[in-house]
């Protein structure tokens, strides 16, 4: 267990890559009140994205579980209190106390606070800000052997319901390309828009607070790289998806920037 919030690495550069929901640490008050075990939050959790981040010197990583406050929700839906609010899972054996859930709530406004500096100073220094929103998503959820429909789960699923398409469909047209060009194992990904998720609160909140200057592209990864019913990572596709989401960033930066060029006032002549 860490007392620690988040892990920020801070660079002057216009793409920030964020894993919120890759922490599993949970304060020491709450844990003999919880109803789940490690492994059972740790299904739920995006555990190895924070791996994915490492693809731009400016990210953040959630440290704390979902299950203690859920950072892509909105505040009246942060901290999991009935079975609906987390995928029907009974969470607590002892539900937080108010005091309980106004610290959790402490976590999730430093973390907003936090972001919304980062943001700012991103636009401020180039005039828009690109954002990697890494989640991972289970696909095995009836049983270990047992797969969701591959028509309705692709491997990985841009959300960018909560973005100014009209001016960002490019971009992101040029990042899924990226991906599609990319060999996994000798095949290609299969790489779709907004089919299992358009986006979540964090998202959401970005657009609302900074519009059009920001394009918030949520990367949800199917767990094909590790096994989601045993909490363990297979490396080498870690690897090889984190070598392809690299191979992301030259592309999706050259379209962003003329994109930016484009817009009034956007970047200082």
């Amino acid at each position: 267990m860490s007392s620690q919030v988040f892990e920020l690495d801070y660079a002057s550069y216009p793409l920030i890559t964020f894993a919120i929901h890759d922490g599993h640490d949970i304060r020491p008050e709450l844990a003999e009140k919880y109803n789940l075990s490690d492994k059972e939050r740790l299904r739920e959790e995006d555990p190895f994205t924070r791996a994915f981040t490492e693809v731009s010197p400016n990210r953040m990583v959630g440290s704390r579980s979902r299950f203690e406050v859920d950072l892509n929700r909105p505040p009246s839906k942060a901290v999991y209190l009935k079975p609906e609010d987390a995928w029907g899972l009974e969470v607590w054996k002892k539900k937080p106390t108010k005091k309980e859930i106004e610290r959790s709530m402490k976590i999730y406004k430093a973390f907003y606070d936090h972001v919304h500096t980062l943001i700012t100073t991103t636009i401020e220094q180039f005039g828009f800000a690109l954002i990697y929103d890494i989640h991972s998503y289970n696909y095995k959820r009836e049983g270990p052997r047992k797969e969701a429909d591959p028509d309705e789960n692709p491997e990985i699923n841009l959300g960018t319901e909560f973005n100014d398409l009209a001016i960002w469909e490019p971009v992101v047209g040029s990042m899924a390309a990226s991906i599609r060009k990319a060999d996994y194992f000798g095949r290609s990904l299969d790489v779709r828009e907004n089919v299992k998720f358009g986006g979540g609160y964090f998202p959401e909140w970005i657009y609302e607070h900074f519009g059009s200057r920001c394009l918030c592209i949520s990367i949800e990864f199917k767990k094909i790289f590790m096994s989601e019913w045993k909490g363990k990572a297979h490396r080498e596709k870690v690897e090889r998806l984190k070598e392809i989401l690299a191979g992301t960033v030259e592309p999706t930066l050259k379209a962003a920037r003329i994109v930016a060029k484009q817009q009034e006032g956007w970047v200082k002549k």
